[in-house]
């Protein structure tokens, strides 16, 4: 049923909502070069009733396909691989049923959205996803990859509370993001100038009060891209530069700031937060909530909004300080290589995969 032997001779599945935007598509696009390296790959897109029935890839996992020639499969009736990834299993939150059979040695359910949100709360139906998948599929070891530490706590707090977790096993090392882009040169002279971009959407924002902390009207500039919601709300403030979310491109924003200042809502918690990445490869420093940071160690400095203001004022005052913290935010960015993923997905698709039961 399953070939095993050479590397050659491993199948290699992805199931993926192909049309989600940001991080899910842009980590999967990531990631499918290093996976083609272990086997043969082949990508199956499920239509589901988060995103519609038009059938659209997310571009920058249209490009990555095209580039290396990978065909994608829509609503394949069975899947059948060796190791199945099944990448953010939230699309199915809207629906009773996947839709297909996955038949595999090894299934991975990749999750990109946290279970649980700050306080507990669940972040979407996780046991109708998980139950839809469980239902769907043979396969010798079913087993959930976490892709931070955050939201490796999500999953084991979920599961400790499941009359599902002996069905799932959880995989030992974080299924991160490979952040692996052209480093740009710190400033000199940093000034201050702050921003933060995400996708639109008041979760993605702190409370009124926290924006206007870290965005204050003495800064020289403040910009925020994304701020579709802000826009349409009407908050707005003269020393703020509201942008949609594709009003400019994400380089020409990083060109206009020094200081990257991301905090979201209390409620919500990034999974990963890969826009944290992309402002650290671009040389700026990054300020954000210690829950972020604990995903990027010292890559970022974590603390709360309102010393954002005195943390900024001290890096401006003494540029070299500012240099040297991202000299070693950047370093840091090492640790999500492809040759850092390369090393994980090898132990996965070996038999000593670091699974905990």
């Amino acid at each position: 049923m399953f070939a095993f032997g050479r590397s050659n001779a491993t199948t290699i599945a992805y199931v993926i909502e192909p049309r989600f935007s940001g991080g899910t598509s842009a980590a999967v696009a990531a990631e499918l070069p290093v996976a083609a390296e272990f086997g043969q790959v082949v990508v199956h897109a499920i239509t589901s009733k988060t995103f519609g029935t038009n059938q659209h890839v997310s571009p920058v996992l249209r490009r990555m396909l095209d580039e290396l020639n990978i065909p994608i499969i829509w609503d394949a009736p069975r899947i059948k691989a060796d190791f199945v990834f099944l990448h953010n299993p939230s699309f199915l939150k809207f629906q009773d049923a996947l839709g297909t059979k996955i038949i595999a040695r090894e299934l991975y359910v990749i999750t990109h959205e946290n279970f649980l949100r700050p306080g507990g709360a669940e972040g979407f139906d996780v046991l109708s996803c998980l139950s839809q998948i469980e239902a769907s599929t043979i396969s010798l070891r079913k087993t959930l990859a976490p892709i931070s530490p955050f939201n490796r706590s999500g999953v084991g707090d979920w599961l400790a509370t499941s009359r599902v977790a002996r069905q799932w096993d959880v995989l030992g090392s974080d299924w991160f993001n490979i952040c692996e882009t052209e480093m740009s040169d710190p400033c000199e002279t940093p000034q201050d100038r702050r921003g933060r971009h995400s996708r639109p959407g008041f979760e993605k924002f702190p409370v009124i009060a926290d924006l206007d902390s870290c965005f204050p009207s003495h800064s020289q500039c403040n910009v925020i891209l994304g701020a579709d919601a802000l826009l349409n709300a009407r908050v707005l403030r003269a020393h703020w530069t509201l942008l949609p979310f594709d009003a400019i491109t994400v380089q020409e924003f990083f060109e206009m700031i020094d200081f990257f200042v991301y905090f979201t809502a209390p409620t919500w918690q990034e999974s990963f937060g890969r826009v944290v990445a992309e402002a650290v490869a671009a040389g700026k420093v990054v300020l954000t909530n210690p829950d972020t940071g604990a995903t990027f160690g010292n890559a970022v400095l974590t603390c709360q909004p309102s010393q954002v203001d005195t943390i900024i004022a001290e890096l401006i005052a003494q540029p070299q300080k500012y240099h040297d913290q991202v000299v070693r935010s950047q370093s840091a960015l090492q640790n999500y290589s492809a040759g850092k993923f390369k090393a994980m997905l090898s132990g996965v698709l070996s038999a000593d995969s670091g699974v905990k039961k």
